[in-house]
């Protein structure tokens, strides 16, 4: 085995970077505070992070007053420490607030004449200050309310990522309605599939979006989207070009009206003051989807308590976020991140909002680039000696795939730009492999790379990132404050050892989903967290965790484990080795486990996805097998090794590797719409029939 292979790294972890100053942070600010409260003598971030954990309501109740959140009405208990996890406890009963007002009206005070946020695309930018920010919550939400829409109501947004998107979720908090998003890129078919399910009475949605410098006209879309949910009272189009004309009739509802959101807001009064609707702590706020790969999306309610308290504990206490910190998350407005973005807003920080191709229009440097610019749009940044001292953006959030496509093409960022106010880069959406963990410190040089780990279930992290501990190789820096996570075996036992095993989190956390929408008796909610292990919260992921350091490996989904001879392992385990040895040869790939229904035992196949112009040999499977058994062990190496044109992904990013388990298995199998390249899946379909 070598150095980056992952029970090498456990054995014999690799410190990549360590904070110098922990004792100015947030966390070390929190840390003292229980010190003194409750006579405790914690010194390091594993002994807070027990603390939290053995002491849940008192950990969350000093959360609640150490990141100010603001309420209307006391709560009068934290939580029950003694009820199970299902059915889902109620935390802060008996108070009263809103999202929406904790994110305009941060604690401390902004400058109102500040940057609240700035909005770009691959050829615009827009500065909107606090002041202005609230202003357009203020004409909308007045709006809204006049309109009729009631608190609970559901408001629904096919959007991109922009102002106007983030007015038109802080409205609808405001209001005390539900906010459900789909990004402008996906099919009518899949957004049909989402939002006929939660009968929105209100329904945003953008002219027109862009990417890869091309401008796609989202009317047509929109106008079969309509067709299909009769509950819609009106539909309210967002004029982001001016290269047509809209006719309005086109997308009308079945039975309401369209018109264009200036003209939804005209006849509001100057004077007219911005009000919140004082709500429970668990009132429903977003309406999320699971991936819908395998059938109709799961419709997975989170509360606005639980997403604004979380969100804060993770960005003031693990990222150490305050007012006036720039964050730049890449994202769309169906991905998690996008609400984790938008929650930043209650920590103070300028968020940048992008819309567009990371890819554009500087290949590699696109985003670097931006964040440049940015510079100058916050303050006048210096040039030294052809370095651009980008001063701006604290924080930058990505996929792990994106870090993986710099990495084949050996960008380095901090070669051409000044990278002096970049702290953290967060990683998510699939497995980093710790090739690229080298890699970024090669490219951007002494940052926080935080390998981050959650989900839409949770609307947040399980595994999270802290200038309390190092960074090292390949792992996830640290099990979140308040998030009770172990690692159990197949038969219900947690795991003590580096051995792998499926993440659970033993403890209720408020960031829970309240519900699922038209579940009923809570059997969808039940099945999908807590029948794998009875009362306990079943994530799905398939990890180790290191006893050394602490953080977690991440090894893929538990549905997607390989299992060759009963030997359980995950599919980034052989991604990592393709991507550290084969980053000019292989550009994608897809290992999944095949069992025909008359064998006994399932064998492992690996598709590849080459580079362009590499042509697929014998010789290049006999290396790659020899590759594999070298770095891992025998039982990893795949039987079969084909070459692939393409790998499905869902509209998020994410390899679809269920799917074609299921396809090249043989078994039965419902294609949801939510899978972003679906025409692949016939070659899958019949490379089956030829096997």
């Amino acid at each position: 085995m070598t150095v980056d292979d992952e029970s090498s790294l456990l054995q014999h972890p690799v410190e990549l970077w360590r904070y110098d100053l922990p004792e100015k942070t947030e966390a070390w600010r929190f840390l003292e505070l229980i010190n003194k409260k409750y006579g405790t003598y914690i010194k390091t971030y594993q002994e807070l992070y027990q603390w939290s954990i053995d002491n849940i309501p008192e950990f969350w109740g000093e959360v609640w007053d150490f990141t100010h959140i603001v309420a209307s009405a006391p709560y009068a208990s934290v939580v029950d420490a003694t009820a199970p996890m299902f059915p889902r406890p109620q935390f802060f009963a008996g108070t009263k607030l809103s999202y929406a007002q904790n994110l305009l009206f941060p604690v401390p005070n902004v400058d109102p004449e500040s940057t609240a946020v700035i909005s770009a695309t691959e050829f615009t930018k827009e500065n909107v200050t606090w002041k202005e920010l609230r202003d357009r919550v203020r004409k909308l939400s007045i709006a809204m309310r006049e309109f009729g829409v009631m608190p609970g109501d559901r408001v629904a947004g096919y959007v991109s990522n922009n102002v106007s998107t983030l007015v038109s979720l802080l409205a609808t908090s405001a209001v005390g309605a539900i906010w459900s998003s789909t990004s402008s890129e996906i099919g009518s078919v899949s957004v049909v599939e989402r939002l006929s399910q939660i009968e929105p009475v209100l329904m945003f949605a953008d002219k027109s979006s862009l990417y890869n410098q091309k401008v796609f006209d989202n009317l047509p879309k929109v106008s079969e989207i309509v067709a299909e949910l009769p509950t819609l009272k009106a539909l309210i189009v967002n004029e982001t070009s001016s290269l047509q004309k809209i006719d309005l009739d086109t997308v009308k509802p079945i039975n309401g009206v369209a018109m264009l959101l200036d003209k939804f807001v005209e006849g509001v009064r100057a004077d007219a003051c911005l009000e919140f609707e004082m709500l429970d702590f668990d009132h429903p706020l977003f309406i999320v989807y699971s991936s819908g790969t395998t059938g109709r999306p799961k419709c997975i309610v989170h509360g606005q308590g639980g997403s604004l308290i979380q969100h804060k504990k993770e960005h003031s206490i693990h990222m150490d976020m305050k007012a006036g910190d720039v964050f730049f998350q890449y994202t769309t407005c169906s991905w998690m991140m996008w609400q984790w973005l938008i929650s930043g807003l209650a920590s103070g920080a300028t968020l940048v909002l992008y819309d567009g191709s990371p890819f554009q229009p500087y290949g590699e440097r696109s985003m670097f680039q931006l964040i440049e610019e940015l510079g100058y749009a916050i303050q006048t940044p210096l040039r030294r000696n052809n370095i651009i001292n980008c001063d701006s953006v604290k924080y930058f959030g990505t996929s792990a795939k994106y870090l993986s496509l710099l990495e084949q093409k050996d960008f380095r960022p901090k070669d051409l730009y000044s990278l002096s106010k970049l702290a953290m880069i967060t990683s998510t959406g699939s497995v980093l492999s710790p090739s690229t963990f080298s890699y970024v410190y090669k490219a951007f040089g002494p940052i926080l790379l935080a390998s981050v780990t959650g989900g839409t279930d949770i609307l947040s992290l399980f595994g999270a990132p802290s200038f309390l501990v190092p960074v090292y190789k390949g792992e996830v820096q640290c099990r979140g404050l308040g998030m009770a996570v172990e690692v159990w075996d197949q038969n219900g036992k947690k795991i003590e050892t580096d051995e792998p095993g499926d993440l659970v989190c033993v403890a209720a956390f408020p960031c829970m989903p309240v519900m699922f929408w038209n579940d009923k008796e809570d059997a969808k909610y039940r099945a999908s967290y807590f029948e794998r292990f009875e009362g306990i919260w079943h994530h799905g992921d398939f990890v180790r965790m290191s006893p050394k350091t602490g953080g977690l490996v991440m090894l893929g989904r538990s549905d997607g484990v390989l299992k060759p001879a009963g030997v359980r392992f995950g599919s980034s385990e052989i991604y990592n080795v393709l991507t550290k040895e084969y980053p000019s040869m292989v550009e994608d790939a897809l290992c999944v486990g095949m069992k025909l229904p008359n064998d006994s035992d399932e064998v492992v196949v690996l598709f590849l996805k080459l580079q362009p112009s590499v042509l697929f040999t014998e010789d290049m499977v006999k290396q790659i097998k020899l590759t594999i058994r070298t770095h891992l062990s025998p039982r990893h190496v795949p039987s079969i090794i084909e070459e692939t044109p393409e790998i499905p992904y869902t509209a998020n990013g994410k390899k679809t590797e269920t799917i074609i388990k299921s396809i090249i298995s043989k078994s039965k199998v419902t294609v949801g719409a939510s899978v972003a390249n679906t025409q692949c899946l016939n070659w899958y379909k019949d490379w089956a029939a030829r096997h």
